[in-house]
């Protein structure tokens, strides 16, 4: 199983949850390896840090002492030549580049095998075109067949939902004169611009693409 994360943040939550899966016998003990350098410094920040977050300190040592770390260039690429079930997770999240596309260049072409999109995919991304059913990927400079099953988790996101986002505009002192939807695909900034002109009354806009807008007061 191949599992494309975001180096910080999303790759330790993924093995927090997949050292909690192993523990419950949900899912077997195979090996599991954490290639990205950047993680893999995160990684250790995490666990030097523990109590600066909410899991326990035998929950954030499991996270830490799931994976072997891969940190050189011929240890990446000796996992291409591994054998039998194993679990790689590798940046980046959206395949836009990074160790994972050599895994996905020598495993994807595998029915026997998985990826697994552990976080939202932006337009344009190779990661997108995956989840939208993708048979091919161009990854340098020629095309990949992808015969493995591909599953997108939705419930790993980072940012709050319209909902949540709404209640807390709803603490402003004021309305501000004028809100700017500058993040997010432009279908659902629309929806979210009409969600808070309709809601909260708000004057509010999402700018077109290369759009200036002046922010400076009168004097």
């Amino acid at each position: 199983m191949l599992i494309p994360a975001f180096a910080v943040g999303r790759a330790q939550g993924i093995l927090y949850h997949v050292a909690r899966l192993m523990k419950r016998g949900e899912i077997p003990h195979v090996p599991v390896f954490l290639n990205s350098p950047m993680s893999v410094n995160a990684t250790a920040i995490y666990h030097r840090h523990h109590e600066e977050h909410h899991v326990t300190w035998e929950d954030c040592k499991a996270m830490f002492d799931i994976a072997e770390r891969v940190n050189s260039v011929e240890q990446s690429k000796e996992l291409n030549t591994r054998q039998g079930p194993m679990i790689i997770v590798s940046a980046s999240g959206m395949l836009t580049g990074g160790r994972i596309l050599h895994h996905i260049a020598s495993f994807g072409g595998d029915r026997r095998n998985a990826i697994l999109l552990s976080g939202f995919q932006a337009g344009g991304t190779r990661g997108a075109a995956l989840a939208e059913g993708a048979k091919t990927l161009k990854m340098f400079g020629r095309e990949f067949a992808i015969e493995a099953e591909v599953v997108q988790l939705t419930a790993f996101s980072g940012h709050a939902d319209v909902g949540e986002i709404l209640d807390w505009m709803r603490h402003a002192d004021r309305p501000p004169q004028m809100t700017y939807l500058t993040h997010g695909e432009p279908s659902a900034s629309d929806t979210l611009r009409s969600r808070v002109q309709d809601e909260l009354s708000w004057k509010v806009r999402a700018p077109e693409h290369l759009e200036t807008v002046n922010l400076d007061r009168p004097r």
